[in-house]
């Protein structure tokens, strides 16, 4: 017998949503087979059966969101019957027991239907104190009551009840009191099903919205993208730093590496592409940028897994470009447009959207000069792209029309000091300023 539970894709993942079961209970299941599919924020993975067997029990049912680590299925060998899952559990199942195998002591009727076998001093000391024996819990042969477990009951009150750990999890954060509720899983204890109907809230009159008014679901990849901005700014120490560029000689760079390839339709380099070369080179030269927090330890990486963020109707996703400091510009411009064109058509893997170290957030298309852009963790630092746009400016001592561009870089000062930061930002303009310094 075997357990399927949710996987960890990726550092930051908490929970997964089982979106679709590609067997149902019963069927045969051979390793390396499609077993089901699992929604994180922002797209969707197709995850291999652990083991070849029989899906015996589908413990997470389709739509179900569960915490990492989860048992979702349980996968059992020729002549195994294992004993079924009740409620969502974290971890390994114990293994299954037959019927005759439950302690005989055990009664999982409710206590109405169940005779109550006590001694005459439970029944008398009950009386005196005013116990329902009905709720008291027995400890002696066959689960009679006595004396001293009136009296415990009385001093300390009604045992805490049984609750799986997501229920009570879920109890937690909404701050629900668990002790009203009435469990329907094994033994009576509360599973994620009660806390669901014990939240739900009673039928509320039916809202009239005023006229013209177009309802969007706050769920989704919306919800998500709300609830790590929040994470990300409620958990991280976020300072931002800006520097205005003169890139005139970037601009004068890609008109030229643009001139050089024009007859080739795969590659068109833009200025994201040149940034993001300049980005990864910067990043090898002050390696505390290039680095994630993680739990208490801070990870220096050795490759940049580059993010670079892509807008979409229904929002905003980040596909990696992997190993970006070992990428020539050309290599850039191709797979930048490939990573960008994977996430509008929603084919993106898992391996394309997690363990980034760094990330680039462009918005020069949108016409904004600068923004303060949010972390996005566990990475130590974000850098915003403004627009490039000609001003005066002073250079070589004389007033001129200069290309000029605001780059700005937000970092956790819980990892990076104020100096480092800001001197890679530095490096990163000059190589802005210079971009035949990255052929060096």
């Amino acid at each position: 017998m075997g357990n399927v539970t949710m996987p960890k894709l990726g550092m930051t993942m908490k929970t997964g949503k089982v979106s679709k079961w590609y067997k149902a209970e019963g069927d045969t299941v051979a390793k390396g087979e499609n077993l089901f599919e699992v929604e994180t924020e922002k797209i969707t993975n197709k995850i291999e059966s652990p083991e070849t067997g029989r899906l015996f029990q589908i413990v997470v049912p389709e739509g179900a969101t569960v915490p990492v680590g989860t048992i979702l299925a349980v996968i059992a060998q020729a002549g195994e019957t294992p004993a079924r899952i009740e409620g969502v559990q974290a971890g390994k199942a114990a293994a299954g027991k037959k019927a005759a195998e439950q302690p005989r002591s055990q009664d999982t009727r409710p206590a109405e239907e169940r005779q109550i076998v006590s001694t005459p001093s439970a029944r008398r000391l009950a009386k005196e104190l005013g116990v329902d024996l009905a709720l008291v819990t027995g400890t002696g042969p066959d689960g009679k009551i006595k004396e001293a477990d009136v009296q415990r009951f009385h001093d300390e009150g009604a045992p805490v009840p049984k609750i799986t750990p997501l229920a009570a999890e879920m109890a937690r954060q909404e701050g629900l009191d668990i002790s009203g509720i009435t469990g329907t899983g094994e033994h009576g204890k509360i599973t994620r099903e009660d806390v669901e109907r014990a939240l739900a809230p009673a039928a509320p009159a039916e809202e009239v919205k005023p006229s013209g008014v177009r309802v969007i679901p706050f769920a989704g990849m919306r919800r998500a993208i709300a609830d790590n901005m929040l994470a990300s700014l409620q958990n991280a120490a976020q300072l931002t730093a800006f520097t205005e560029v003169d890139v005139t000689e970037m601009v004068r760079f890609r008109d030229l590496v643009r001139e050089e390839y024009k007859g080739d339709d795969s590659v068109k380099v833009s200025f994201n592409d040149i940034i993001v070369m300049a980005a990864a080179r910067a990043l090898m030269r002050h390696a505390v940028m290039n680095t994630t927090l993680v739990g208490e330890e801070i990870l220096v990486h050795d490759t940049v897994h580059l993010g670079i963020a892509v807008a979409l109707p229904e929002g905003l996703i980040v596909p990696k470009l992997r190993h970006a400091e070992q990428k020539n510009l050309l290599q850039i411009a191709r797979e930048t447009k490939a990573l960008a064109q994977k996430a509008r058509e929603g084919s993106l893997r898992i391996e394309d959207v997690t363990d980034g170290t760094f990330t680039i957030s462009n918005v020069s298309m949108l016409g904004m000069d600068g923004f303060t852009p949010v972390l996005n963790p566990p990475e130590t630092g974000i850098l915003g792209v403004g627009r490039v746009i000609e001003k005066p400016a002073v250079f070589q001592g004389q007033i001129a029309v200069r290309h000029m561009m605001t780059l700005s870089l937000t970092f956790d000062h819980r990892v990076a000091d104020g100096a480092p930061a800001m001197t890679f930002l530095r490096t990163l303009a000059r190589y802005l300023e210079q971009p035949m310094l990255l052929l060096t």
